[in-house]
């Protein structure tokens, strides 16, 4: 496994990995059902569409990018991989890492993202990737379940959403249905509609990803006070095409000023989404 760093971070800050030497556990068995027995195959996830299951589980991914800051689960969620037919697998701790692979030229076949990345707020990361990674399915990996955050992910438009703690099944059953051309739900998902914060969220992030790569850059800058002068300054365009892009994101976003386009960004938080979530203050 190859890993990607971000070039910000010192080299001896993260331990490196090898292909086929695993220093982790592979992920969780499956959780134990109401009854005390192990949730089956058929109980692993829910998909959009049917696939053919008779081919190898990574069949058609030869190339996949783990997005994911720690060591461990990357190892042997990379092993796992490789048993799958996942024939080349680089590994990236930070967002700013895979970002900086995509735009050299890496091509992989499918992306695994995790969504708590040290260099990531709220949802941001995987609408900046999805712009990166064009056509590319995004199976978002993560130990936080709540129904928003899926329905989030999902609309922000991740192939996937496969909780961290699935067997293998999971996995296998998650690849089929997105080579099929579906979406693959976790078992026991439930579709989060309604006003309110969360709507508002939903609302935000549907806005969002409408932005391209260079006004996302732009509207973040935006959101840290930025002024029209220091943008360009850091993004060496002339202030000109500043304005030009901020009048096109104020456009897509539907809004008038700055401080609106502002606050839409900021209803795309996790804090937003996740506002009646156990364990989040």
């Amino acid at each position: 496994m190859i890993v990607l760093r971000d070039r910000s971070m010192p080299a001896g800050a993260r331990s490196g990995t090898r292909a086929g030497t695993p220093t982790g556990r592979p992920p969780a068995p499956a959780a134990k059902s109401g009854d005390g027995s192990a949730d089956g195959p058929a109980d692993a996830g829910r998909h959009e569409g049917a696939a053919d299951m008779s081919e190898p589980a990574g069949a058609g991914f030869a190339r996949a990018l783990i997005v994911d800051d720690h060591p461990l689960f990357c190892e042997a969620l990379s092993l796992m991989l490789r048993e799958m037919g996942v024939a080349e697998i680089a590994a990236a701790d930070r967002l700013a890492a895979a970002a900086a692979a995509l735009e050299a030229g890496a091509a992989p076949d499918i992306i695994l993202l995790d969504l708590s990345l040290p260099d990531v707020n709220g949802l941001d990361g995987l609408i900046r990737l999805k712009r990166l990674a064009g056509a590319t399915p995004i199976v978002v990996i993560s130990s936080m379940e709540e129904h928003r955050i899926v329905a989030s992910v999902l609309r922000a438009g991740a192939a996937g959403f496969v909780p961290k703690q699935s067997p293998r099944d999971a996995f296998a059953r998650a690849f089929a249905a997105i080579r099929a051309g579906a979406v693959f739900r976790p078992d026991g998902f439930v579709a989060v509609e309604g006003d309110g914060p969360e709507g508002e969220a939903e609302t935000a992030i549907d806005r969002l990803a409408l932005l391209t790569p260079q006004q996302a850059r732009i509207l973040d800058a935006v959101c840290e006070g930025k002024l029209n002068k220091q943008i360009a300054h850091d993004l060496d365009i002339a202030e000109t095409t500043v304005k030009a892009h901020i009048t096109a994101i104020l456009r897509k976003l539907g809004v008038h000023s700055r401080t609106q386009a502002v606050l839409i960004a900021q209803n795309a938080r996790y804090r937003n989404i996740l506002r009646d979530a156990p364990g989040v203050p």
